[in-house]
């Protein structure tokens, strides 16, 4: 398999999601672990809306019905909207 056999977009939005999984797993190991680092929800919500992005985009290129499409971005939106009330000064 030549490598522009094997950077598909479907490949590469897979790979670049395994990443984003092993990143948070590691930043809620190693705050469980050290005490330090960011606190889950911190980052949990945040982190949840880019994965819901990076689906719909995934849904989008593998040809998905639009309707996932829509529902992966409506997780997102809401993620966002809810790291957005989290933070808000009031």
């Amino acid at each position: 398999m030549t490598w522009a056999e094997w950077l598909t977009p479907e490949r590469l939005i897979t790979l670049v999601i395994s990443v984003t999984l092993i990143e948070g797993l590691g930043l809620w190991a190693y705050r469980r672990r050290t005490g330090k680092g960011v606190a889950g929800g911190e980052f949990i919500a945040n982190w949840v809306s880019g994965l819901c992005l990076m689906l719909a985009l995934l849904s989008a290129v593998r040809g998905s019905w639009w309707v996932w499409v829509s529902m992966w971005l409506l997780a997102s939106g809401l993620a966002h909207w809810s790291d957005v009330w989290r933070r808000w000064e009031r």
